[in-house]
């Protein structure tokens, strides 16, 4: 299963101060908008998504399709190929993308600890 570029999508109180943060670690932005309260930071291959106020907890992120710089791979397993996977191993996913669709869709699955885990196909 081959599931694309992985992130954490952090939910953080203070976008700047968390910015900021990072920055001293050696990430740079990447992708984003400040005035929009979300960020993309990038450090070697390692992405943190930094989001103010878009959802409560903290997000493991996989995205089909894309490498960690955001460029499309010729071959992927598509999200929909994924979540039938998931699902004949007997895991239940609490949002699926559309089966009979295509591109960029995404599904969502909580791991036995109550992390979610986020499968977000762009392509």
């Amino acid at each position: 299963m081959k599931l694309g570029a992985f992130s954490i999508s952090l939910s953080v109180k203070n976008i700047k101060v968390s910015k900021s943060f990072y920055e001293n670690l050696g990430f740079s932005v990447f992708a984003g908008d400040l005035e929009k309260n979300y960020l993309i930071m990038k450090n070697g291959n390692a992405l943190i998504g930094l989001f103010q106020g878009m959802f409560e907890n903290n997000i493991i992120t996989f995205n089909p399709g894309w490498d960690e710089n955001a460029n499309k791979l010729k071959d992927f397993d598509d999200v929909r190929e994924i979540q039938k996977m998931l699902k004949s191993k007997g895991l239940k996913l609490d949002n699926e993308a559309k089966e009979d669709t295509s591109g960029p869709a995404s599904a969502v699955i909580t791991d036995p600890d109550g992390n979610t885990i986020l499968i977000d196909q762009h392509v």
